[in-house]
């Protein structure tokens, strides 16, 4: 029950879709990058730019205010270090939870507007808290509720504001702005913590959590006053839950987002342990108070942008293995000399130690995405990074809590040092990727395909069908080039791909796959990049000499389709056949 086929022969300059496509590097703008030699600071010549950072500074203040009130006043209202440690959970859980949502919200409607939604949400609830603060109404399940509610609104602002870094400066300023945003969060750290603990020590924890709820307004007039050109796509939105899975779907597929990934999260459950046992390690190992807390985040602080400042040589001289497998070693003896140490001065060099080995490392990997990533799935990809970097700070500030309720603080210091020094070992089973800076180009389609059905964006499924001759000495390349061409099709949206083998004709290859509409594979020409035309030229180059790839698409209709029944047309504004600009 298939419908009419159409058969579509593509010219020499075509991609495997059948759309003659531009793959030359050299018109596109990031093929003449100068090598990343601009000073840490350049990006803030940008006017958007600067202005949203400064806004960022204030902002992060109050986060970082926020979080020494609520620690303290955990601490006062009950004596388990379990509930202390899980308020840095439940700040971060939001982020692993709704920043995919919030992600895929970003990439289909205008970033600045999504940003602005996402402080608006942490502003109620930043306010709400410190009332009930006021009135006495606190509990340690209410300070972690409103925790993860703050966080929530933090959560679907992140993704749009960092995916929407690049809109604000070059491309080739880019590794510098990404260094200077963590900069702008570290900055805060560095003297944030020490006054919020003078806050809390004057005012109360009350007093923080109110100016907490201030510091976001700069942010929100700075995103309110940018009048961000939002480029309408020539195709209509996906529904939320298929933009989901198609982020989902690009990750899973793209080998090295996929390892990034892995490895920020177990990078990051190693590495929570510093922050997340820091009003323990000031009360029970150093004998302070909350204005020791606040110069051990302090110092963790001004680690971090010393850390960030050197980014830029780390990103030249060394590849991001290199980079990581250093850092986690330090990382490791840093966390050692915590454990044993009873000088607040030791602590803090070895928290500085530990702030910019941590800042450095979650830098470099998302330097990494940012550049590796296409711009359609970008929010997505940093919403799924900044998930599993969450989950990794959520589930390891829990675990090593627990280690330190049933055994001791510094039993659960060596420990995480201990797995920081293993992580270099990553490297035989999870190798990280090397810095790509063209592999996210988008190609430029010249044609369109022919289409004498009437569809609609919704019809469907499709199939595509691509004929290729091959010489039969050459089988074997053609077969593994054809494994990196099924990962492009399945990260742009197809499924069921399949590549076969004619039984009377040797030379004739079939590759087979499914898009659930129409709408999907129009996506799918428009997602393709110059890494996925480098990987199809690769195929190609084994094909016989002279021949062309038939390429043929077809709407199939299964018995019992919906819409094969005349009495359930589609709808009146899906009526229109949809063949592109």
């Amino acid at each position: 029950m298939a419908g009419k086929i159409t058969q579509h022969r593509a010219s020499p300059m075509s991609d495997a879709t059948g759309a003659s496509v531009d793959s030359s590097p050299n018109d596109s703008p990031s093929s003449n990058l100068p090598p990343a030699k601009n000073s840490a600071f350049a990006p803030l010549k940008e006017k958007v730019f600067r202005r949203i950072w400064t806004a960022s500074v204030l902002s992060n203040f109050g986060q970082l205010i926020l979080g020494v009130g609520v620690a303290w006043e955990m601490t006062r209202l009950t004596d388990s270090s379990t509930m202390v440690a899980l308020v840095q959970t439940a700040m971060m859980l939001p982020l692993m939870l709704v920043a995919l949502p919030a992600g895929a919200i970003a990439d289909m409607f205008d970033r600045r507007k999504v940003a602005m939604s996402g402080l608006c949400i942490a502003i109620v609830f930043s306010s709400t808290l410190s009332v009930l603060a006021y009135l006495g109404l606190t509990t340690p399940w209410v300070l972690l509720a409103f925790c993860s509610l703050i966080g929530t609104g933090v959560a679907f602002y992140y993704p749009a504001w960092n995916s929407s870094i690049g809109e604000q400066v070059t491309q080739a300023a880019l590794p510098a702005a990404i260094a200077l945003n963590s900069i702008s969060y570290n900055v805060a750290r560095s003297f944030g913590p020490a006054v919020g603990g003078l806050i809390v020590l004057a005012l109360g924890a009350q007093a923080a959590f109110a100016v907490n709820a201030i510091a976001y307004l700069p942010l929100l007039l700075a995103l309110f006053v940018w009048q961000r050109v939002q480029v309408s796509s020539r195709l209509p939105p996906e529904r939320i839950s298929r933009a989901i899975v198609s982020g989902m779907r690009y990750a899973l597929h793209s080998s090295p987002i996929r390892t990034v990934l892995i490895r920020v999260c177990i990078f990051t459950f190693g590495s929570a342990t510093a922050n997340a046992l820091a009003p323990l390690i000031a009360k029970d190992l150093l004998h302070g108070d909350a204005g020791t807390f606040g110069i051990l985040l302090g110092a963790t602080g001004v680690g971090a942008v010393l850390g960030a400042l050197l980014i830029s040589r780390i990103h030249e001289t060394f590849t991001l293995e290199q980079a990581v497998s250093f850092l986690a070693v330090t990382g490791g003896l840093s966390f050692f000399a915590l454990a044993l140490s009873h000088n607040l001065i030791v602590s803090c060099l070895a928290m500085m130690l530990a702030g910019a080995m941590s800042m450095v490392t979650i830098s470099l990997m998302n330097i990494t995405v940012q550049i590796s990533v296409p711009r359609w799935v970008i929010a997505r990809a940093l919403s799924l990074y900044s998930s599993l970097l969450t989950a990794g700070v959520a589930v390891g500030a829990w675990f090593w809590g627990s280690v330190a309720d049933h055994w001791s603080i510094e039993i659960s210091l060596l420990a995480s040092g201990a797995f920081l020094l293993l992580l270099p070992l990553l490297a035989f089973v999870l190798p990280m990727p090397n810095y790509d800076l063209t592999s996210a180009e988008q190609a430029d389609f010249h044609s369109e395909p022919e289409v004498n059905l009437p569809v609609t964006m919704r019809s469907g499924p499709i199939v595509i069908e691509i004929e290729y001759q091959v010489e039969e000495v050459n089988a074997r390349e053609y077969y593994d080039a054809m494994q990196a061409v099924r990962k492009l099709r399945m990260r742009n949206g197809g499924f069921d791909w399949t590549i076969t083998r004619d039984i009377a004709d040797p030379e004739l290859w079939i590759e087979r796959f499914h898009l659930p509409t129409w709408g999907d594979y129009l996506r799918m020409r428009d997602r393709l990049t110059q890494a996925d035309m480098a990987a199809m030229g690769e195929a190609d180059k084994h094909l016989k000499h002279g021949a062309k790839k038939h390429v043929r698409r077809g709407l199939e209709r299964p018995l019992g389709s919906v819409r094969w029944k005349t009495t359930t047309p589609d709808n009146r504004q899906d009526n229109s056949v949809f063949m592109g600009p």
